[in-house]
């Protein structure tokens, strides 16, 4: 079976490419590729599949050619991945799927679709408002961390700490405590320290996040979008940027009154044959 190895700011994926929609993924073989020591190695994977292939996306296959079908580290389906999103646009590129001067081009994943400017060595990706919700709270090693829900398209809660310092001694080895009863499909939790602004008045976070089904990965795509649709609101403000630093680097998220755009980078590091029979032992 082809695979490719691609990240962005750290966030790695495989990549599968089965345009056709011919592959059996199952939650036993996802999992197996995104195992760190018998498998390849990643926090998800990414099916490359045309709409009309799939399922999920058969509806919006006029609206968009390829659909994201992404897959956690523990082989659940999950709606959005930011990171994901502009790996998966990378790998259409190098791999001669679509055009290699594509600059822009419309992506069907389980959140809806999904606008995608390619630059020289940023992919921007325009997402709908995160909906920022209520107060709910995370329980890290018998403390609680009180957080602001918010929605990508796929569940966030954002809780905020003292200071980097704070930010770096948590223990994320193991998934925070979540109410189940307010979150029955799980949710990612992004940690979040106040840094020094940039530019002029432009807000600056560090995170960590907790991903449901992969655990702490060194980027999350939707969570810094979550992460900045709450600290302007706690700002005070409708609009504006915010520089967001993850343990694999910077993403950059501006909003407007009704959009969201999240640029970083995304790179394919490797391609290659994968032995199904060796991963499953089938």
């Amino acid at each position: 079976m082809k695979f490719a190895k691609a990240h962005g700011t750290g966030n790695d994926f495989v990549v599968l490419p089965d345009p056709d929609g011919a592959l059996d993924l199952t939650p036993r073989l996802a999992a197996a590729l995104c195992d760190r020591r018998r498998g390849i190695g990643a926090d998800g994977v990414l099916r490359v599949v045309r709409s009309a292939k799939h399922p999920d996306a058969a509806g919006v296959a006029a609206e968009a050619e390829w659909f994201m079908d992404y897959r956690n580290a523990d082989g659940s389906v999950a709606e959005m991945c930011g990171n994901g999103v502009r790996a998966y646009v990378r790998y259409l590129i190098e791999s001669g799927l679509v055009a290699a001067d594509t600059t822009r081009m419309d992506l069907a994943t389980r959140a809806g679709v999904v606008p995608v400017e390619v630059g020289p060595s940023l992919i921007t990706v325009t997402l709908p408002r995160p909906v920022v919700g209520g107060d709910e709270s995370a329980l890290v090693a018998g403390m609680a961390y009180a957080g602001v829900v918010a929605s990508v398209g796929n569940p966030h809660l954002v809780c905020p700490v003292p200071d980097v310092a704070a930010l770096d001694a948590l223990d994320l080895s193991q998934p925070p405590h979540i109410d189940a009863s307010v979150f029955p499909d799980g949710v990612n939790v992004e940690f979040i320290a106040a840094g020094a602004p940039i530019v002029g008045a432009d807000r600056h976070v560090h995170m960590r996040v907790h991903e449901r089904g992969s655990g702490e990965t060194l980027s999350c795509g939707s969570g810094a979008c979550a992460v900045a649709a709450v600290v302007l609101r706690e700002s005070g403000l409708d609009a504006g940027s915010v520089a967001v630093d993850l343990p694999g680097g910077r993403l950059a998220i501006a909003f407007d009154a009704d959009l969201c755009r999240l640029a970083g980078p995304a790179v394919v590091v490797a391609t290659g044959d994968v032995h199904v029979s060796a991963l499953t032992g089938d």
